[in-house]
C-alpha cells in the first residue's frame, strides 16, 4: 500500500471508527451468529494475488461485524467492562504507527520513562504506598502469575529457578478464598506449585475472604510440614465484587512471612474516589497489587498496572541477560523486560497518558462515581419489586439479583433465571451474564460501560421485568 493509498484509507477508517462509537448501541449486543458461521464464510485458501482494501472492508462489514459482541455498547452489562474511549483509541493509533518494541530502555527511552511516570501517577491517584514501584503488564492473569512466581522464588531462596525443583523440599502452599478469580488456579499450575497446593478458604456470609479460615488453614499446613508461600486477596471478586479484608489478612501474612498479593483487577479503579479508600485499609502489608485500567478506567485492552514493594525480588525472578541484550545503560535505568514474563513489550503507557490527560483526575472520578450511583439506583429498583431479590451486597458497579416469583423454589428458580438470562441475551437488546452464589443462579448487571447512562439501565430493567413475567406465565 502506497502512502497516498494509506492516507485515503486511513481517513475512511477514522470515519468508520467515529461512526461506530456514535452508534455502538444500535447493534445487537451479543453476536447472533451460529458456531462455525464466520469460519465457513472465509475462503479455505489464502489469496494468491493482492486484494484491495475496499474489498477487505466489504468483507469486514459482511462477515466479521455480525460475529462481534459489542463490548462498547451502553447496553453491554455482562462480565466486566472492557472499556475504551476516544483518547485511548487515538493513542492506540499512535502506538501502532510507531511500532515500538519497548523491551529495554535503549529500544525506546520514551516508552520506559513514560511508563515509570504513569505508574507514579496511578500510585498517587489510587493511594497506594509511596514505596511501591510499578510496571504495566498485559493482563491481570499474567500479573498474578508474576506475583506468585516471585513469592515462590523468595520463599525458596531463589533456588527453584536454578535447580528446577519446584518443591525443593518446601512443599509450597498458596491460599485464596473460594471466590477468587480462576487466574490464581492457572498461575499455581504454571508455576509448578500444583493445583492440589492451592488452598481455597470458604468465604464469609458477605462472600469475602475469611481471616479465621486462613489462619486455621495456615496453622494446619505448617503442622503437616507445608510451607505457606503466598496469599491472594481480592478487591472486587469476579462473581459479586466482594471486598476482602486486607488488614486482617495482612496481619496473618506478616506473622508468618507470607507474600500478600492483592487482585483489584476491576474494583481498583474505584480507588480513584476518596470515599473508597477504605478498601486499602492495611495496605502496609501488601507485597504486590494489580488493577486493570483496561477494565474501568477507559483505557482499551491491554493495560494492567502491577505494583510491588519488592521490585528487587521481582527482577531477580525474571531477569536473564543474553549477549544481545547487554547495554551500557544496564543498572542505570529500568529494563522492563526483567519485570515479567514477556521479552517483547508494547508502548501501553501512551494510552494511559492520553486518557489521564484528556479526562483529568476529576473527569475520571466523575464517570466512575456516576457508574456506582447507577448501580445503587438499580438496586433500589430491584428492591421495589416483590418478585425480584438482591443476592449479594452491592459494593461498586455490579448488581447481583434474581427473579423470584411466588410458588417457585430451589432448582425451579435456578432454571427460570437461566431461561430469563438466555432469552434476554438472544433478543440482542442487552447482554447479561450470571454467577452462582451459594448454589443460586444469579444474574449480574455491570453498570460500568464507558457511555452507559441511568436511562440505559432503566430501559434494560423494564425489559428484564417484562421478559421475566412473560416467561413465568408460559
Amino acid at each position: 500500500m502506497k502512502p497516498d493509498e494509506f492516507r485515503k484509507h486511513a481517513h475512511e477508517l477514522v470515519e468508520w471508527m467515529a461512526g461506530y462509537m456514535e452508534n455502538a448501541g444500535n447493534y445487537p449486543v451479543k453476536s447472533q451468529v451460529k458456531p462455525g458461521q464466520i469460519f465457513s464464510s472465509i475462503p479455505d485458501l489464502p489469496p494468491g494475488e493482492p486484494e484491495s482494501f475496499e474489498n477487505l472492508m466489504k468483507d469486514f462489514d459482511s462477515i466479521i461485524m455480525p460475529g462481534i459482541t459489542h463490548w462498547q455498547s451502553p447496553n453491554f452489562f455482562a462480565y466486566f467492562p472492557a472499556n475504551n474511549s476516544p483518547a485511548s483509541v487515538l493513542a492506540e493509533m499512535l502506538i501502532s504507527t510507531l511500532g515500538v518494541q519497548g523491551m529495554i530502555w535503549e529500544t525506546s527511552p520514551a516508552a520506559t520513562e513514560l511508563e515509570e511516570k504513569m505508574m507514579d501517577w496511578l500510585k498517587q491517584m489510587t493511594g497506594l504506598p509511596e514505596e511501591f514501584e510499578g510496571v504495566i503488564q498485559d493482563s491481570a492473569s499474567t500479573a498474578t502469575l508474576a506475583a506468585i512466581l516471585t513469592a515462590r522464588e523468595k520463599i525458596a531462596g531463589f533456588m527453584i529457578n536454578e535447580e528446577g525443583s519446584v518443591t525443593n523440599g518446601q512443599n509450597l502452599r498458596v491460599y485464596c478464598s473460594d471466590q477468587t478469580h480462576s487466574s490464581v488456579e492457572k498461575a499455581v499450575k504454571i508455576a509448578g506449585i500444583g493445583r492440589k497446593n492451592l488452598v481455597k478458604v470458604l468465604s464469609r456470609a458477605d462472600l469475602s475472604f475469611d481471616p479465621r479460615g486462613l489462619k486455621n488453614a495456615i496453622s494446619e499446613d505448617i503442622s503437616k510440614g507445608y510451607t505457606p508461600c503466598c496469599v491472594v486477596a481480592t478487591l472486587g471478586t469476579t462473581g459479586t465484587t466482594a471486598i476482602d479484608p486486607i488488614r486482617e489478612l495482612g496481619e496473618i501474612c506478616h506473622e508468618h512471612g507470607i507474600w500478600l498479593h492483592v487482585d483489584a483487577a476491576m474494583a481498583g479503579t474505584a480507588l480513584l474516589l476518596p470515599e473508597f479508600s477504605w478498601m486499602l485499609d492495611g495496605k502496609e502489608y501488601i507485597d504486590s497489587f494489580i488493577f486493570n485500567p483496561h477494565k474501568w478506567m477507559f483505557v482499551n485492552f491491554d493495560c494492567t498496572a502491577f505494583f510491588t514493594r519488592d521490585a528487587a525480588s521481582l527482577i531477580r525472578t525474571f531477569e536473564i541477560l543474553p549477549e544481545y541484550l547487554k547495554t551500557r545503560t544496564r543498572g542505570k535505568v529500568n529494563d522492563y523486560r526483567d519485570w515479567g514474563v514477556p521479552l517483547g513489550r508494547r508502548f501501553r503507557a501512551l494510552k494511559l497518558w492520553s486518557v489521564i490527560r484528556t479526562y483529568g483526575v476529576k473527569g475520571l472520578q466523575e464517570k466512575v462515581r456516576y457508574h456506582i450511583e447507577i448501580a445503587s439506583r438499580l438496586k433500589g429498583l430491584i428492591l421495589a419489586e416483590p418478585d425480584f431479590e438482591i443476592v449479594a451486597p452491592v459494593v461498586i458497579s455490579v448488581v447481583c439479583f434474581r427473579y423470584k416469583p411466588a410458588g417457585l423454589a430451589g432448582e425451579e428458580l435456578n432454571k427460570i433465571n437461566e431461561k430469563l438470562n438466555h432469552t434476554l441475551n438472544d433478543s440482542g437488546k442487552l447482554y447479561l451474564t450470571h454467577t452462582s452464589v451459594r448454589g443460586i443462579y444469579t444474574l449480574r448487571m455491570v453498570t460500568a460501560q464507558t457511555n452507559v447512562t441511568a436511562e440505559h439501565v432503566e430501559k434494560a430493567w423494564d425489559l428484564i421485568k417484562s421478559t421475566a413475567r412473560s416467561i413465568a406465565f408460559k
